[in-house]
């Protein structure tokens, strides 16, 4: 098995095949079900026979289904074995590619299934491709070499479209030349849900996984995923950074001052950091993230009952996405009364102290102090004629 999984690379590749002059999908499949599961239509037809300026809308559908965060609206799903079993889904899903949707029982049954299996209460479209997309070869020095294809990757994109009635107005009728009434229609929205099958992984076909889209991260649809693909759902992004943040609390215990859990996020912000220009987005297994609590400075006592809350907060094998995880572009410090957001990269302007016995939180000011929008003065001139720069 691969066990590698798409990168941004990839998805890219094959997204930029969705013009007219790079075109190679054979054969487009739809089906517009109504808000009870009812086929209203389905329509079969060779995809460059569309007239053009249907098959530019269908290709921003397709780029669509492909666009997103790696890791959070573009999930690389593995097959588990028993899915790849006789009768499973993923010898389902060969067969479908394999009759380059011309067999029409098998296509009839893919509608049904995604009717049954996928939760939407509305009106909306099902659209599959099927694409036997030429994968050029590489030169030595990575430069593309468009005459040598090494393979034909062949596939299938499906996207799943709410279809919506057009807002109520009013709109300008050029013919009377004057403002009317709008008539409502059905409109076809952006996908919200839809895969690809298998996968291009390593430039090349994987029959062994696949690329699942949500355009809302968090609403994955984890019985959907299951039933159709016999897939498990990986962990959303706002779970793993729960996950996360269990693990720290456990970990730490009552020990968990200001100072570590900066420390920890500091370290994990330079790994994203160094990593954001490769392909791959960065990927933490158990022990990189054991790693980057050692290195964090994580007490070892406190470090022998790590495997067990990560077991507890992630699962056995779950790995984490570092962009998931990571604070982003806010580091929040929150007490009852009191919110304090700092740039990830400015951590250091903060830190804590016991003044007159008090524990408090101390902020460096370096520069102006902005109150509800009002410049005022940072330096405040103490007794003793010395300037201080901190404000408490």
């Amino acid at each position: 098995r691969n066990g590698d999984c798409m990168n941004k690379k990839e998805i890219l590749e094959i997204r930029k095949q969705y013009t007219h002059e790079r075109c190679s999908i054979s054969r487009i499949c739809t089906c517009y079900v109504d808000g009870e599961k009812n086929i209203k239509t389905t329509m079969k037809e060779a995809f460059l026979s569309l007239p053009e300026e249907e098959t530019f809308k269908y290709f921003n559908i397709f780029k669509q289904t492909l666009s997103g965060t790696l890791g959070k609206n573009l999930l690389n799903l593995e097959f588990p074995l028993d899915a790849e079993n006789p009768g499973g889904p993923q010898e389902f899903l060969l067969k479908l590619r394999d009759s380059r949707l011309q067999d029409d029982a098998l296509l009839e049954e893919f509608y049904n299934k995604i009717i049954e299996t996928w939760y939407f209460p509305e009106n909306y479209y099902i659209i599959l491709i099927h694409v036997a997309y030429d994968i050029p070869g590489k030169s030595s020095d990575g430069s593309e070499m468009f005459d040598a294809s090494d393979e034909v990757y062949e596939y299938l994109l499906c996207s799943l479209c709410p279809v919506k009635l057009s807002k109520p107005g009013l709109f300008y009728n050029t013919e009377h030349n004057q403002i009317e009434n709008r008539i409502r229609d059905w409109v076809v929205e952006p996908p919200v849900k839809g895969f690809l099958f298998p996968a291009f992984n390593d430039r090349s076909s994987d029959i062994h996984g696949m690329l699942y889209f949500s355009r809302q991260a968090e609403e994955l649809q984890p019985d959907f995923m299951e039933s159709m693909f016999g897939c498990q759902l990986p962990l959303t992004a706002k779970s793993q950074k729960e996950s996360f943040n269990t693990l720290i609390a456990d970990t730490l215990g009552e020990d968990a001052d200001y100072e570590m859990v900066k420390n920890i996020h500091e370290h994990l912000t330079e790994m994203v950091e160094e990593t954001k220009d490769s392909p791959d987005p960065l990927v933490l297994t158990r022990p990189d993230v054991k790693r980057l609590f050692e290195l964090s400075g994580v007490p070892e006592e406190k470090m022998e009952t790590f495997d067990r809350a990560y077991d507890a907060a992630a699962g056995e094998d779950t790995a984490l996405l570092a962009s998931n995880i990571a604070s982003g572009r806010s580091f929040s410090i929150e007490t009852p009364d009191v919110v304090i957001k700092v740039n990830p990269e400015r951590t250091d302007l903060i830190e804590t102290r016991i003044i007159d016995g008090k524990e408090c939180l101390v902020i460096t000011v370096n520069d102006r102090i902005e109150v509800n929008g009002v410049n005022v003065r940072t330096m405040a001139l103490p007794r003793n004629g010395e300037e201080e720069d901190l404000m408490e």
